[in-house]
């Protein structure tokens, strides 16, 4: 299936499941430690070292901007998707979640910082993505299951992209956001502003001291 053609791919293996299977355990082992700390008020509900059940896109459940781990596999995932979809990308930012059930994903289109995206499956129970690939509104849209280790490559800017009702327990999903080289400010957007990779989003637009 040509990226460049359809606007978006599905590539199996992307990452092994092994690494798939040690990035799911590792993000349910940090929820757990976050929800005790945030519980006996041993760190602020405002930190988002953590990660955070406060994003208004899907309510009460644990997501995170930037996990140290995710930004690596932003990173080390790169060569993978210059490959896979011919262009030359600048990394942006990660953005992980721990669905629940009854969890939905409204339709929607992404920002800027999002033109190259990819959803790559961590582990836990199946719940498919739906996009529609025509680039138009409210369309009929295409079902993408994917395995453990699997991703799905879309641009993120034009087609819409939701996921209906989950019917599981959990779901871990990473997305993994790039821009194109050649668009238009997208060297001033190199880590969604941040300085570097790896930097919570409130070290957006900061500027490093020369």
């Amino acid at each position: 299936m040509s990226f460049k053609r359809n606007k978006y791919s599905v590539l199996k293996k992307a990452i092994s499941r092994e690494m798939a299977d040690f990035c799911y355990a590792y993000f349910l082992n940090k929820r757990k430690v976050a929800r005790f700390l945030f519980d006996q008020k041993y760190i602020s509900p405002f930190t988002e070292y953590f990660g955070v059940w406060t994003d208004s896109q899907v309510p009460n459940t644990y997501s995170h901007y930037a996990d140290l781990v995710m930004e690596t596999l932003l990173q080390k995932v790169k060569p993978i998707m210059e490959k896979h979809t011919g262009l030359k990308l600048s990394e942006t930012y990660s953005y992980a979640r721990i669905y629940k059930q009854g969890d939905v994903l409204a339709r929607h289109k992404d920002r800027f910082s999002c033109e190259i995206s990819t959803t790559l499956n961590l582990g836990g129970d199946d719940w498919p993505i739906y996009l529609d690939p025509t680039g138009k509104q409210n369309q009929a849209g295409i079902e993408v299951k994917l395995e453990p280790g699997d991703m799905l490559i879309y641009s993120g800017c034009d087609l819409e992209h939701w996921r209906e009702e989950f019917k599981g327990d959990h779901c871990g999903q990473v997305f993994l956001h790039y821009n194109k080289k050649g668009s238009k400010m997208a060297r001033e957007n190199e880590f969604d502003t941040r300085p570097f990779i790896g930097l919570p989003s409130w070290y957006k637009g900061f500027k490093l001291p020369k």
